[in-house]
């Protein structure tokens, strides 16, 4: 590797180093390439590592990098696209939508959720974990919360537990006519659970897609997916494929 040396400019330092850094990342390496050590990035742009390591971080909160323990600074893959439109028209689970199933459980939902769904504050409902990956990384954790009574033809014996279990609740869910949903969206931090399953530090920040499903005009489901804010970005689409971000 070369050594690049910065041009003077107006803007500060870091801010030009980060936009020179990232043209090396468009020309230079691949998606998921490990980035030389500070010493050596240091060197190559004759800056002091401190001007380096603001660099970096923009990059990293921009989603261009990301630093995992025990590997380094790697490259990293286009963002995924959250649409967050209301067009689409299908229950969670339905066809290729890039989830998957982890397991299932009964027990009490959040107070929140409860009274979104509309039942009593102890009531049990399935409460469904899915995951979502890109390039071979978690991007998203959801928590798909379902009423026993919009699945009334569940049994244990069809799948006592486990990722079948997930899939038989989310099977039997799609026998209701979906009439609607309505989404809604905001900023969070990671919490220890979410964290864990995002291979970040709790604390980081996150986005909160919450989507309500209707039919018989009721809340037949509730949907908490949590993204991770650095590899995701919000789109307007009409559909949920996956969009990738040049």
């Amino acid at each position: 590797m070369g050594t690049t040396q910065l041009e003077p400019v107006p803007e500060p330092k870091y801010q030009h180093l980060k936009t020179v850094i990232g043209q090396a990342l468009d020309s230079e390496f691949a998606v998921g390439e490990i980035l030389p050590n500070e010493r050596e990035l240091a060197a190559r742009f004759g800056v002091a590592r401190a001007t380096l390591r603001q660099a970096l971080e923009q990059l990293e909160l921009e989603g261009r990098l990301q630093r995992r323990r025990g590997v380094g600074t790697t490259v990293a893959p286009p963002r995924v696209g959250v649409d967050v439109s209301t067009t689409q028209h299908s229950w969670p689970g339905a066809g290729d939508d890039g989830w998957q199933s982890l397991d299932s459980a009964v027990d009490v939902p959040p107070p929140a959720v409860a009274r979104a769904l509309e039942t009593e504050a102890e009531e049990r409902v399935h409460i469904v974990r899915r995951l979502r990956v890109s390039h071979g990384q978690p991007v998203a954790a959801e928590l798909l919360y379902v009423p026993e009574g919009s699945v009334p033809g569940l049994t244990a014996i069809d799948a006592p537990a486990g990722p079948a279990r997930a899939r038989s609740v989310l099977r039997e869910l799609h026998h209701l006519a979906l009439e609607g949903q309505d989404r809604s969206v905001e900023l969070g931090s990671a919490r220890a659970d979410d964290a864990k399953e995002l291979d970040r530090l709790p604390g980081a920040p996150v986005l909160v897609v919450t989507t309500r499903y209707l039919s018989e005009g009721r809340t037949a489901a509730i949907s908490v997916a949590t993204y991770r804010a650095d590899t995701c970005r919000l789109t307007f689409g009409d559909s949920v494929d996956l969009v990738m971000a040049s």
